[in-house]
């Protein structure tokens, strides 16, 4: 199975990001690289040529031998953040993967000074703020991550809250001089392009309303009704991102911060009895975005999906085994592109019927390189993608444009303990036409798939 090429030299490694500003495209083995700017400032001197000269740990900072995973836990208050965060930790650590916890960057000022009404103190306030907690948390993560990058083992670095969650606090006029004033040519650098996974969990505030308290978090103040507005906003900033997961209070709380740990599990390729699966619904037609209730977040995207070519199967336990890259523009308000990330995804299929994918974050230089070891047999599919939540689920409907361009898939994230159908549960936006749900693993589900449309007839 082909996987990301790990560079040799110091120039293959950066060859993508030389000339680049510090909000670094995506590297093969961790979920963003670290530009050469902060790198020499760190080292006190310029980087040697050639990775033979520098010491393994340092090698391994630039050139990861083992995945770093990057996952962003947010949501709304009393949501289960810190509980996740201290249930992980072991829980990874137990089973191989070194792990460093990110912390937030706007509960370290509140906690050491910052008082909230500095937001409103002076006109302008919020940019600022907001631009100082971004900072501090582009410098956290980024220390973070190169740390375990140098270590050389598999490693998950967890974040409380992202880069993305500054925007629920702002004004979109206010969020939007913040990304010019910092050079960001698209959101996509900020979310998808920089995290692996997010994990949303809701506010107690919505579905579990008596568990709701303020008495275990200091720098908490909201009631309930803001806490569900806060909800609602967070949630929103992150749609977009591929891998959102809502954690909703559907159960009680201890099966919630078991589907996280199970949802985490799956992430990195450890085993998991809880599989979230999506369920699929062929549409009549197309949805018109502009028929959307308007508090609807919608996000577009062109996707460019692109086969590899197969290799035997080594293992007695798997049946097929799969690769395929990604290439993911965003299509902002006018149409326009604004930028892409790209992603390489491994997948295996048991003989129980089990799916295993691994996934990472790839540079445009390994995705043009991979690209080129395309399977020939195979179309390259490429897709519109709207996204978008609707009551607390996340959907995502694939506009096929080639090699067909008559079928338009809604695809819904769901979680379920066993493999049937009947186990799911799917609120369908009233605002667009089913034709049918496409049974997990039936026929149809096959011929309305990625795999079977590349296929040349």
């Amino acid at each position: 199975m082909a996987t990301p090429p790990r560079p040799a030299t110091f120039a293959e490694a950066y060859a993508s990001i030389e000339q680049r500003p510090s909000n670094a495209e995506p590297s093969a083995y961790g979920a963003v690289g670290l530009s050469t700017r902060r790198l020499r400032s760190n080292s006190g001197g310029p980087l040697p040529q050639d990775l033979d000269e520098m010491s393994p740990a340092e090698t391994n900072s630039i050139a990861p031998p083992a995945p770093v995973y990057k996952i962003v836990l947010t949501g709304g208050p009393c949501g289960g953040k810190t509980t996740s965060l201290a249930r992980l930790s072991p829980y990874l650590r137990e089973r191989g993967f070194e792990v460093i916890t990110c912390p937030e960057a706007f509960s370290i000022l509140v906690s050491n000074g910052m008082a909230f009404d500095y937001l409103a103190a002076v006109q302008g306030m919020d940019v600022v703020v907001q631009d100082t907690v971004m900072d501090m948390q582009i410098g956290l993560e980024d220390g973070f991550e190169r740390v375990l990058r140098a270590r050389g083992k598999p490693a998950v670095l967890l974040c409380d809250r992202g880069l993305m969650d500054g925007s629920a606090y702002m004004s979109q006029e206010a969020w939007d001089r913040l990304l010019t004033k910092r050079d960001v040519q698209c959101v996509s650098e900020l979310r998808e392009g920089r995290y692996n996974a997010v994990f949303h969990l809701v506010t107690a505030a919505e579905g579990a309303e008596q568990f709701y308290t303020l008495e275990n978090n200091a720098v908490r103040t909201e009631t309930p009704e803001l806490a569900k507005e806060l909800d609602h906003m967070t949630r929103n900033a992150w749609v977009g991102h591929p891998n959102l997961k809502i954690f909703d209070n559907s159960t009680d709380f201890e099966m919630k911060m078991q589907r996280v740990v199970e949802e985490t599990a799956k992430l990195v390729g450890l085993p998991t009895h809880m599989q979230r699966i999506t369920t699929k619904f062929l549409l009549k037609r197309e949805p018109d975005v502009a028929a959307f209730p308007e508090d609807v977040r919608v996000r577009i995207f062109d996707v460019e999906k692109v086969y590899l070519y197969e290799e035997n199967i080594t293992s007695e336990n798997i049946s097929q085994e799969y690769s395929f890259i990604r290439k993911r523009t965003t299509i902002g308000e006018d149409g326009s592109a604004s930028g892409s990330v790209y992603g390489w995804t491994a997948v295996q299929k048991t003989h129980e019927g089990q799916v295993i994918e691994r996934k990472r974050i790839i540079t445009k230089r390994e995705y043009n390189s991979l690209f080129n070891n395309r399977d020939k047999s195979r179309h390259v599919v490429r897709q519109k993608r709207i996204a978008f939540l609707w009551n607390i689920q996340s959907f995502t409907v694939h506009v096929y444009q080639r090699p067909v361009s008559d079928v338009c898939i809604l695809h819904a994230q769901v979680q379920s303990e066993g493999t049937n159908d009947e186990d799911t549960s799917v609120s369908i936006p009233p605002f667009l036409e089913v034709d049918k749900k496409l049974m997990t693993d039936s026929e149809e589900d096959e011929q309305y798939g990625a795999y079977h449309i590349s296929m040349k007839k």
